[in-house]
């Protein structure tokens, strides 16, 4: 043991006269094992262990059996109707492919072999399609043709993870999940009457018959209430923040309305309209960020639209109809408004001027319930009492300069709800257009543009959202919300866009 200790401390340290003894042949030293005395092979020191077990695997799952027939939330596990019982493995399998039904979005959870095969299978396809196009090629030097959009395609194809995911909207599924709701913190009392997105995305405001503007810091898992102002004697019809985001517009059936200063705190009671007798202005819409003047446009009685300055709070000007208006919509640069109601003529207005440009007539409608313009300009949806939706070409609403109304024929007739559209909205990039009834539960329908079809996967009829009364997105698309009777405001994810 003594004579180990010195040779390992001359191992360690050095012995003396080590630098005399340079140059000269010395025996091999012993290894650290063989001075500590460890009799441990080569093989003994691979640890022989079995494949490592997931932690959510347990061998007590074989011997369970689930009964699935009688509660008809597991029915849907099923794979033939004689199927009552389903052993532990077989149920975990059968909710795993629930699961990747409903949130496809899984592949960090991928296991480090299936994302080598998925690798694989999509370095095999491209290989495959290289190919294709190579063949490809050859054809079109053999034709004598140029193949330059070919080529385009084949380079954005072949760049793989270096090109950013596109913007577009696929057709067909949404992508969305359910969060908390948007005012689990404090619901409202009465029907969600307006739902709205303030321009940073950040801000939500609920408006219902409760009396009561809440305003929400939305961040998809609290969600908390940042403020809240009781209007004492107006039951909130609608409540929309202005286009600069500054303020907040709040109306009911009453003469007045009121205006609330976001950054002062402050709210202003707004006591009617100067030089129009009207008993109740409870129906607006506001016109869009950007636009040349902050406007107000209330839908007034007989066809009359006074037009109200934000900034001065004065009436500027009123537009006439011929029939009771029902419907109204900016266009996205603020200097047209499109209005409609009683009788399916739509009105193309200059805000500037204040003349009406053209009318169309709505196909096949007798009263125009709802407006919406998209925000690029392209495209104006209008919905009937009867539940059709038409989408049109805005550029074809103002061709006729004559007096009879134009009839322009709508790009898409969409039948899915058979009830009064009473609320259409589009998504900020206008690749979604969002349309309900509330006098149908779960009359909610979510249009694909410019396939101009709806998508079939979202929402469902088994999706709770029951009678929906208004809707919204946030600015850049990510956050869906949904007001229903309940006093409640769902909120969803639409996975597609990255930001909120």
């Amino acid at each position: 043991q003594m004579h180990k200790a010195e040779q390992l401390e001359d191992f360690l340290f050095g012995k003396e006269g080590a630098l005399d003894e340079f140059g000269e042949e010395e025996a091999a030293p012993l290894s650290v094992e063989e001075l500590l005395g460890s009799k441990t092979t080569a093989k003994s020191k691979v640890k022989t262990s079995s494949k490592p077990v997931a932690a959510w695997e347990d061998e007590a799952d074989e011997e369970v059996v689930v009964e699935v027939a009688s509660k008809s939330r597991s029915r849907k596990l099923r794979q033939s109707e004689k199927e009552k019982e389903l052993t532990g493995p077989e149920y975990t399998e059968r909710l795993r492919a629930v699961h990747k039904g409903l949130n496809p979005r899984t592949d960090w959870a991928d296991l480090p072999a299936e994302r080598k095969a998925k690798k694989r299978a999509r370095r095999e396809e491209d290989e495959e399609s290289e190919s294709e196009d190579d063949e490809d090629d050859d054809d079109a030097d053999a034709d004598g043709s140029t193949g330059d959009v070919d080529g385009l395609e084949s380079a954005v194809r072949r760049a793989g993870d270096f090109v950013v995911k596109s913007q577009r909207l696929p057709s067909g599924e949404l992508e969305a999940s359910r969060l908390k709701d948007a005012n689990l913190a404090e619901p409202c009392n009465a029907v969600v009457q307006s739902v709205n997105f303030h321009p940073n995305g950040q801000l939500m405001l609920t408006g219902s018959f409760d009396r009561t503007l809440r305003l929400f810091q939305v961040d998809g898992n609290r969600n908390p209430k940042v403020q809240g102002v009781f209007l004492e004697d107006m039951p909130i019809h609608q409540a929309c923040f202005s286009g600069d985001g500054g303020h907040v517009v709040c109306s009911g059936r009453r003469k007045f309305f009121y205006q609330y200063d976001l950054q002062a705190g402050r709210v202003e009671r707004i006591s009617g309209i100067i030089g129009r007798d009207e008993k109740s202005i409870e129906k607006f819409v506001i016109s869009p960020r950007g636009a040349p003047q902050s406007l107000v446009a209330f839908f007034g009685k007989e066809g009359h639209i006074p037009l109200v300055s934000l900034k001065s709070r004065q009436c500027i000007g009123t537009l006439k109809m011929n029939q009771e208006v029902r419907s109204a919509a900016f266009s996205d640069d603020g200097n047209q408004l499109i209005t409609s109601g009683v009788g399916g003529l739509m009105y193309t207005w200059d805000i500037r001027t204040q003349r009406c440009l053209g009318r169309s007539v709505d196909d096949g409608s007798v009263t125009t319930t709802g407006l919406a313009a998209s925000p690029d300009g392209r495209w104006v949806a209008a919905g009937s009492d009867s539940g059709v939706l038409n989408i049109y070409d805005r550029s074809t609403l103002i061709t006729s300069t004559s007096k009879k109304p134009s009839a322009p024929g709508p790009l898409k007739t969409l039948m899915n709800l058979t009830t009064s559209l009473d609320a259409l909205t589009f998504s900020p990039d206008s690749q979604i257009l969002a349309m309900s009834s509330r006098l149908k539960k779960n009359a909610l329908r979510m249009v694909h543009l410019p396939s101009n079809t709806v998508f079939s996967n979202w929402p469902t009829s088994n999706t709770p959202l029951h009678h929906v009364t208004c809707h919204a997105f946030s600015p850049n698309s990510g956050y869906f919300a949904i007001g229903n009777e309940k006093g409640k405001v769902l909120l969803y994810r639409l996975h597609h866009y990255s930001r909120i």
